[in-house]
């Protein structure tokens, strides 16, 4: 009787092997599709160039492309973004000469092919005069630094 009930208990373990593999396997094959699918979504908006300057037209675009700014313009950045996704996070941090974080901002984007998304900083009392950088990050990396100075007149 005892020798009976192990080779039952052995001959359902087998049966039921099986379907355990295949519940583990689709469960990974689901977890790895997901992942896949995060990545290709963060990977399919790329930012193709950042654009500095004094003004932007309607389209969001720099009108003016310039890299020298006086102390009190208001400093314009476009990201020119190309691809498709949703929930995508664009960020720019400002930073003066010594590493001085003198601004930073997001903006969750939705684009649908060739994108431009402005950010700009202003300062009522002008700028000091100096070197600063513009660094544009990406879904959290960054991607690309525009470099732009500010010369007092």
């Amino acid at each position: 009787m005892f020798h009976r009930s192990h080779r039952l208990v052995a001959a359902l373990f087998v049966l039921a092997l099986p379907l355990l593999v295949g519940a583990c396997s689709k469960s990974k094959d689901a977890t790895m599709q997901s992942q896949e699918n995060q990545a290709m979504q963060s990977s399919e908006v790329k930012v193709t160039s950042v654009d500095l300057g004094k003004s932007v037209g309607a389209d969001n675009r720099v009108v003016d492309k310039t890299e020298t700014f006086q102390p009190n313009d208001v400093i314009y950045a476009t990201i020119l973004t190309d691809g498709s996704a949703t929930n995508t996070v664009l960020k720019t941090v400002w930073m003066f000469q010594d590493g001085q974080v003198v601004s930073q901002s997001e903006r969750v984007i939705a684009p649908n092919g060739a994108a431009a998304t402005e950010f700009h900083i202003e300062k009522a009392d002008g700028f000091p005069a100096g070197k600063y950088k513009v660094v544009v990050s990406l879904n959290g990396s960054p991607v690309q630094t525009k470099e732009f100075e500010v010369k007092a007149t």
